[in-house]
């Protein structure tokens, strides 16, 4: 990439944070106010893309998303449940090391 190149790129937007309720709101402005996500967002100045990602959510949270796609309230339960996985192969890796330490000193 050249100099120019770097020049003409628009700087990163810091990460920001949103509220529920103002997410709750944007979707809302798209969804049931009609606005475009383009327009919601330039007046909400956001990203087009992080406002599409709530409003598809809220489509699949509603029973209206893409096939095969994840609720929020399931998307959670495969966090937790992935969460309890990494755990318990954990747990079982330090019995089995444990048995086997035990198992050598006792011969």
């Amino acid at each position: 990439m050249s100099a120019t190149d770097e020049k003409q790129r628009k700087p990163r937007r810091p990460r920001r944070e949103f509220t529920a309720e103002f997410k709750a709101g944007a979707v809302r402005l798209v969804l049931e106010e009609g606005k475009t996500i383009p327009q919601a967002a330039r007046d909400l100045d956001l990203t087009e893309s992080a406002l599409r990602l709530w409003v598809e959510q809220t489509k699949t949270d509603r029973g209206g998303g893409r096939p095969g796609a994840l609720t929020t309230v399931e998307r959670e339960e495969l966090s937790r449940l992935r969460k309890e996985n990494r755990e318990l192969r954990m747990e079982r890796e330090i019995l089995k090391n444990a048995a086997a330490f035990f198992a050598k000193e006792m011969k």
